[in-house]
């Protein structure tokens, strides 16, 4: 029987506020049970084990983020777009750190399917590229490009791996501006 007040979400939640607080590594059934001053066994009627509880908090960040970047580039096309994209991207990393490390993870290619904010980010995705004239299969080279280039960034920025004087910003700036010509200027076949 539930304990009066955990709910899958509840407990999920909480696993997602200790990926932000404490690193996504830290997100385990035992600390949740700590959290929740319960038995490990109580969390087993909400989720299934450590991998299915991981996936939760990828899948609620996922949601989140592409929430953040929908709103962001909303009525919005080309390189302005891209650079709303860009920065919602980088803040929602920035502000959830151990959310935002869930997001990586390898997720079951049926789990992606079966989620509507994972479809989302795709729509959003491609869409924002379709402004660039874009389809496959460069569709999908130029989200691998922006996925790797934004996530690099926001991993660097991170551990502080900028180490030079020049304003990260400004840096940040210039990257936008560059995968705006990048993508202007698409190789095509």
């Amino acid at each position: 029987m539930p304990r009066v007040g955990l709910t899958t979400d509840r407990v999920v939640a909480a696993a997602a506020d200790l990926a932000d607080a404490s690193g996504f590594e830290a997100v385990t059934v035992s600390a949740l049970a700590r959290h929740f001053g319960v038995k490990d066994a109580s969390l087993y009627t909400h989720v299934r084990g450590l991998r299915d509880l991981r996936v939760r908090v990828a899948l609620l960040a996922g949601g989140e983020l592409i929430e953040e970047i929908a709103d962001a580039v909303a009525g919005r096309a080309g390189k302005e777009a891209l650079a709303a994209f860009a920065g919602a991207y980088r803040a929602y990393a920035t502000r959830h750190p151990g959310r935002y490390a869930a997001t990586q993870m390898r997720i079951d290619q049926s789990l992606v399917a079966d989620s509507p904010a994972l479809r989302r980010t795709a729509e959003i995705t491609h869409g924002m590229l379709r402004a660039y004239g874009l389809t496959e299969p460069d569709l999908t080279d130029a989200v691998r490009l922006l996925r790797s280039t934004f996530h690099g960034y926001c991993a660097l920025e991170a551990t502080g791996g900028f180490g030079a004087p020049r304003d990260v910003q400004a840096s940040w700036d210039k990257v936008v501006d560059a995968l705006h010509v990048a993508l202007e200027n698409w190789p095509r076949a």
